[in-house]
Parts: structure tokens; sequence; C-alpha cells
């Protein structure tokens, strides 16, 4: 494998874990990435079991670990600011067991370091048209410039531009929850450290989570169509969540003005991507490019390691035959996504945005009160 070369598309979670992979098991490895830089935009970072042997596999663990975050407490309020319960989560402990939560600007410096010297970049550029022969694939950038390579891997997110030009568009394989959400990090702290509050009125949800002098102001809300907008237009983004929770009381007023200000801004629609095959000839998909469970999984930075991990382990069993690896790249991860899309599926009904005052009010107050 070491004369062969492999081209992966994008340089978030699953990129940066696939070209360390890749890398790893001999492959001469190039990452393009459309932004200037790595995506370090996003919720934190669940590392869960076998995401943590995966990073131990890879020496990373103790490095990422040395990050771990946690929430000790969950608060769940009404408009008057009074918490109707309590869950209690780690009982102020650092770090519970070997599972950590790490932010995700920390976990792609980690990978990034690791990959120095190791892994060519090509930032601001991207795939535009890819021809496959006999024996590699030609790919043309939007520079215009075409390359050859072995094996393409779309790790591109949800709205995946690999997916779109090699196995078709979006809709074929977007699946939406009936819900849409935003996120904004900002750089003070509104409630507690390690403490996230969670305020609901049918349909809507605002949730915040402090940690190392940082907040995360989550918006969410329950939508029976899709709503249209350019997912690229952050202004046509922010004006929606501004409409969708005006006057909703509790926090909600100030907390628009926060992100407001913020150049943190990341919206999106609760949404899963499901695929009859993850591979086609010489270009296999890898996270959220091939099986995104949504947000509400809370795994999906954790599915895209181990998908990593995954196609990487069936091409070094198969001696670089990208056939029969992908297939079992596919067979053996598949089963895990599945459930965990199932159970996401469910939570944005159950525990995101709930559809009457009865629903809410059971849910605060059977919260174990402290």
């Amino acid at each position: 494998m070491k004369d062969q070369k492999v081209l992966i598309s994008g340089a978030s979670i699953a990129g940066l874990s696939t070209a360390w992979w890749l890398n790893h098991i001999g492959y001469q490895v190039t990452v393009v990435e459309l932004a200037a830089t790595p995506r370090v935009y996003g919720a934190a970072v669940d590392l869960n079991g076998p995401t943590v042997e995966i990073a131990k596999r890879m020496g990373l663990y103790e490095q990422l670990k040395s990050f771990h975050l946690g929430v000790d407490r969950i608060e769940y309020k009404n408009a008057d600011d009074v918490t109707e319960g309590t869950m209690i989560i780690n009982e102020g402990s650092e770090s519970p067991g070997d599972e950590i939560e790490i932010e995700r600007e920390k976990f792609v410096a980690v990978l990034m370091e690791a990959l120095k010297n190791k892994v060519e970049f090509m930032f601001s550029n991207s795939i535009s048209a890819l021809e496959e022969t006999a024996d590699s694939l030609t790919v043309t950038f939007n520079d215009g410039s075409p390359q050859t390579y072995n094996l393409v891997i779309g790790c591109d997110g949800s709205h995946s531009g690999t997916r779109k030009i090699w196995f078709g568009p979006e809709n074929d394989y977007a699946h939406f929850l009936g819900a849409y959400f935003s996120i904004s990090i900002v750089n003070k702290v509104l409630v507690p450290q390690r403490t996230m509050q969670t305020f609901s009125v049918p349909c809507k949800t605002v949730m915040l989570n402090a940690y190392n002098h940082k907040t995360d102001i989550i918006f969410l809300f329950s939508s029976e169509t899709d709503i249209p907008y350019n997912y690229r237009d952050i202004a046509r983004q922010r004006a929606i969540i501004e409409q969708q929770f005006e006057g909703q009381g509790w926090r909600t007023a100030e907390l628009l003005k926060e992100i407001e200000q913020s150049d943190s801004f990341y919206f999106d629609k609760f949404c899963q991507i499901k695929m009859p095959s993850w591979s086609k000839g010489r270009v296999a998909l890898v996270g959220d490019a091939a099986y995104c469970p949504s947000p509400a999984s809370g795994q999906g930075g954790s599915l895209a390691i181990q998908g990593a991990a995954a196609i990487a382990d069936a091409l070094l069993k198969h001696n670089g035959d990208y056939e029969p690896a992908f297939r079992e790249y596919d067979r053996n991860l598949r089963p895990s996504i599945e459930e965990i899309q199932a159970i996401a599926e469910q939570n944005v009904k159950t525990n995101f945005v709930l559809k009457t005052e009865e629903e809410i009010r059971r849910r605060n107050t059977e919260a174990k009160l402290f």
C-alpha cells in the first residue's frame, strides 16, 4: 500500500481520523478541504467505549483525555428561571471511567499535530469531478487541476459534495427528522460551568452548556415540513432562528442577542443519511457523509472515528484490495449505525423538542431533584 495514493475530502473529525489511519497503514494521503482551515465549529465530541479503544490504539487517548470536559448536572428551567428538576450526572467526577468529552477544536488540534509532515493538505479547494479508470481515479479540483489517485474517501459531512458527485443528490439519502437546530459557542460563562440548563415550550427548546469559560447556546424547534434555505446562507439561517424564538420567554431575548453578535453560528436540520451502500468502485464515504445519525444521537464524532478505523482495518486485512475491504467495512459497521440512528430518531421526539406543556412539565418534574 506504500505506493497507493488516497485523496480524502474533508478536514474535520472524519477526514482527519481517516487520514491518520490510512497514513498509519501505509497509504500516501492527501486531504482536500473547501474551507481555508480545518473544520473546528460545532458541539463537543463524546468519545464512547469503542472510540476510546480506537484512541488508545492511535496512542492519542491520554492527550485527548487531558482536555476532558464533562457535565455534572442538567437543570430544567421554567419561564421564571425556576429550576423544576435537576439530574446529577457525574457527582463532581472529572472523568467518569474512560469515556471523555472534548471540545471539537481541541480534538482537531491533536489530530493535526499527529498528522504534521505525514499528510499533504490542500485548503480552499474541493473536488469538482471524478472519473474512474481500470486502475485509478482522475480527480478534477475546483482550481482546475487534475490529479490521479487510487482511492477517494468522502469525509465531507452530511451535505457531502463527494456523495453528490459520485452517488447522486442529497435528497436520495437524506431523511428529515422533523426538527431544526442552531449552535453558537460564545466566550463567556452564561450558566455555572459543567452545567447544562434547558428551557422548553411546545415544539421549541433552548439549551445552555458551560465549560472552559465558554457557553454553547443551542436552539431547537420542530417543523412538520422542510424550510427552504441555502445551507451556506448564514444570514437567512440566523433570521429563521430569530423568527422562531422571538418572544418565547426565559432568557431567550438575551440569548438571541448573544448569537447575533457571535461569529460562531451553525444551523441545520435534524437529518439522517441512509444509504444502501457506502461505497461505489474506488470511492467510499466515512462519517456523516455516509451515515449521519443526526446530533440527536450525541455520537456523530464517535461514529466518524469508528468508521475511519473500520475502513483502515478492512483495507489492511485485504492487503489494499478495496472491493472486499469496502464491503467488509460496510458489513461490520452498519448494524451499530442503524441501532444508533433509531435511538436518535426517538430522542428528537421524546427528549429534544416536546410537543405539549404536559410533556414538558412531566419531563422537568420527573428529573431526579437534588
